[in-house]
């Protein structure tokens, strides 16, 4: 019998479920042991794109074109080269579902644009982009897409390495490129890595995270409905620029992880994959299983090997082609479980029932192998808010592998205080709660709001605390109450999740200086206009405006994450909560948190029983007048502890404080 996997020895309330667990591990197992025997190793069997798709081989001097259709009926190639003629180009049955063909060498040339046309099981016929294409751009006068061939006579140079393991704990800045200048138009990769690189670096981040890179044919999805899994977004540039923009964040020691979308996919016909050779299910689930009615797309059926590897293949791909550090996936609790997730989770047998989509979960384990098998240290953060045990824990103790879980209860219950309690009113010990639950073991990115509660219908943390007052009293001499309140409360509610809500931390780009407004795409409800999908960078440039005040907070706060590896250390732990005085104090790192959320009260000479016997100074507060705040402490004032353990602090109204001990 084998032993218990860490996973239940860690968690005894997991043993009812043990016999589920294991066998996640052994179908695993057997998986990888099968798909070793056949291709050698994981990573050799994560090579699909290199097989099918349009490929140049210099060594005979020819193109080969193969394509992944097995109830397809008949397959041509058809393009520019072929002035889009159906009858000239077939593509032969080369055996596993798999149409070829060769083409000599000058027949295809760089930049022209190419498509499948495809007589469907159905007797469907299809002009489609072939599904491992390297590029896929729009036609400006028709907004058709079509795949490119991209084979440029120069292939970029890479300038730079580097190893994401440095990264201890990542501090990511997510971030979208078209959206990341000021005019309101869509911006490029070149203009990202020369302008906005610099800007995360300065702030004091260690990683960065790009949206809405896999190409999707409506720019208003976020990159959340991908069509083509394997093609830079044209938008933006040309897999060249990309690369530069990778290359250049490498330089600047910065890791880059690619928001991966492996949950759902376009339900396009036109530019997708959705009933690719007329079947109905290829690559994805047959029937109603097959639609996500939430997100109004398809989802794919991982129980078929073909589609396991067409996605682990591009896993790799954008590791080793653009070389990225990891990911973010996407939809991570959609793909656990066949209701997508959308239920309550009580108890653990919600996570183990017939609910859990066990082929998904081989599906995420081997991508998971994949990542850190091609780039040991890889960060691999999943977007789950189910909870589900194990889903961050290595696959040997019985888990799924990720390397982090994000936080997404935290940004929900701030946004909850926000809307329904007044400040006199909030539940601290819920907060600490909120904040300091997650599993054992199990890394996760702390957030108090990211892109989703920027978008239009929602608001971010500025503009609820602050609203409509932000268009009229953000001048630095303007004394407004709700400014200031905001610009208080705004400060401490990211202190207080950072140092309490993971081992990683998370921004929307512009949050950090609390951008103002909403983010919405060009629609034709707002007349297709970019007003608002852009980023203000001249607020917090300005010197005459409050932004900066925030800016320069949020650069101290990543600054002490930094220096006293705040999120590499154990979970904080709660000293003192008084609910009467709205005072929370906590212990992480060896520094010291006191936050004092109530609205008017000040208390001198506050006794904090704290641990060792130490002095201490203050390495953070958020009341310094260069954070907008009133000055009300002296920062060169030292703290002695008492005999009796006690230290008597000063705590001002809506204001945070960090001790650090000082060294002698």
């Amino acid at each position: 019998m084998p032993d218990q996997p860490q996973l239940i020895k860690d968690d005894p309330w997991l043993e009812p479920f043990e016999a589920a667990i294991q066998n996640r591990l052994d179908r695993f197992t057997r998986t990888l042991g099968d798909i070793e025997s056949s291709a050698g190793s994981l990573a050799a069997y994560a090579t699909g794109h290199k097989f099918t798709g349009v490929h140049f081989q210099p060594s005979a001097a020819q193109w080969m074109i193969r394509e992944w259709a097995p109830a397809a009926k008949a397959v041509s190639l058809i393009g520019d080269f072929n002035g889009w003629n159906r009858e000239t180009h077939p593509l032969a049955p080369a055996g596993g579902g798999v149409w070829q063909l060769r083409l000599p060498a000058d027949s295809l040339k760089h930049g022209q644009r190419v498509k499948l046309h495809i007589v469907g099981a159905d007797g469907s016929r299809r002009d489609r982009i072939p599904a491992c294409i390297r590029r896929a751009v729009q036609d400006p006068a028709s907004n058709d897409y079509s795949g490119q061939i991209w084979n440029p006579p120069e292939p970029y140079v890479w300038q730079h390495r580097f190893d994401p393991s440095v990264i201890e704990a990542p501090l990511i800045y997510e971030t979208h490129v078209g959206m990341a200048g000021e005019e309101p138009r869509i911006h490029t990769y070149r203009e990202f890595a020369d302008q906005i690189l610099p800007r995360i670096v300065a702030a004091g981040y260690n990683t960065i995270q790009l949206m809405a890179v896999q190409e999707h044919p409506y720019y208003g999805s976020f990159g959340y409905h991908v069509s083509s899994f394997f093609a830079p977004c044209s938008r933006f540039g040309t897999p060249e620029d990309l690369k530069y923009l990778i290359d250049t964040a490498h330089g600047l020691n910065l890791a880059v992880l690619l928001d991966i979308v492996h949950s759902h996919a376009v339900k396009n016909t036109a530019e997708g994959l959705n009933d690719f050779d007329g079947s109905g299910n290829q690559y994805f689930h047959h029937g109603g299983r097959g639609d996500h009615p939430q997100w109004d797309s398809k989802c794919f059926d991982y129980s078929k090997p073909e589609v396991r590897q067409f996605l682990l293949s591009n896993v790799r791909y954008w590791l080793e082609e653009f070389r990225f550090d990891g990911f973010r996936f996407d939809g991570v609790t959609s793909m656990l479980y066949h209701s997508h997730g959308n239920k309550a989770f009580g108890d653990y047998g919600d996570y183990f029932g017939g609910d859990a989509d066990d082929d998904a979960i081989l599906y995420l384990q081997l991508a998971a192998k994949l990542i850190q098998d091609l780039k040991p240290g890889a960060i691999a953060v999943a977007e789950d808010m189910s909870g589900m045990p194990g889903l961050c824990r290595p696959l040997p103790d019985g888990g799924i592998g990720f390397t982090h879980r994000l936080a997404m209860g935290i940004p929900d219950h701030w946004i909850k205080l926000l809307k329904h309690t007044r400040d006199e009113d909030w539940d601290l010990g819920e907060l600490w709660g909120v904040l300091a639950n997650r599993r054992f073991g199990e890394a996760t990115i702390a957030y108090a709001e990211s892109h989703d509660q920027a978008l239009v219908g929602d608001k971010t943390l500025a503009f609820r605390l602050m609203d409509k007052e932000m268009y009229w009293h953000m001048g630095l001499t303007d004394p407004d109450p709700i400014i200031e309140r905001g610009i208080a409360l705004h400060k401490m509610i990211r202190l207080i999740t950072l140092a309490i809500g993971g081992e990683g931390w998370l921004n929307f780009m512009g949050n950090e200086f609390g951008h103002p407004e909403w983010l919405d795409f060009p629609r034709e409800g707002n007349g297709w206009s970019y007003h608002y999908c852009r980023r203000q960078w001249s607020l917090v440039d300005s010197p005459n405006l409050k932004y900066q005040w925030l800016a320069a907070f949020d650069r101290e706060l990543m600054k002490l994450a930094t220096d006293r590896q705040l999120l590499s250390a154990a979970p904080a732990q709660l000293l003192y909560l008084d609910h009467e005085k709205k005072l929370i104090c906590a212990e992480r790192a060896n520094l010291i948190f006191v936050l004092n959320f109530s609205t008017d009260g000040s208390y001198f000479g506050y006794p904090l029983q704290v641990p060792g016997m130490e002095t201490r100074r203050i390495v953070l507060d958020t009341d310094q007048p260069q954070f907008g705040g009133h000055g009300r402490i002296d920062a060169d004032s030292e703290y002695p502890v008492q005999a009796d353990g006690i230290m008597q602090i000063y705590s001002p109204s809506r204001s945070g404080l960090v001790f650090a001990k000082i060294q002698s």
